[in-house]
């Protein structure tokens, strides 16, 4: 499995679980119970696999690009997740930011 999609699963994992709480969270508040519930027991579930994947790229590769790479896929992932699940919409200005700071990440994450 190519590193890259590594970073990608484990990013998705990390936004999911990210998703999940804002949801959970938002109902039931911040109190000993909402820390008790079944979903907390997945997003705890979701984020260890995640925090797996992350842990293997660091292995694998040089830090500054590993966060670079884990930096780039997490500003596209949760801009498309807010986009489609949340329907939160942001101006031009700042998806124009967004990909100026992704081209960025990129560039220095990829170059050898």
């Amino acid at each position: 499995m190519s590193f890259i999609l590594i970073v990608i699963i484990s990013q998705l994992l990390f936004t999911a679980s990210d998703l999940l709480a804002r949801h959970f969270m938002s109902t039931q508040g911040f109190n000993v119970s909402t820390f008790v519930a079944w979903w907390f027991l997945i997003y705890v579930g979701i984020r260890t696999i995640a925090t797996f994947g992350q842990l293997f790229i660091f292995t694998q590769l040089e830090v500054g690009k590993t966060m670079a790479l884990f930096g780039a896929t997490s500003l596209v992932l949760v801009n498309v997740l807010g986009l489609l699940i949340l329907k939160e919409q942001l101006s031009l200005p700042v998806y124009f930011g967004i990909l100026l700071a992704v081209t960025a990440i990129l560039v220095v994450g990829l170059s050898k």
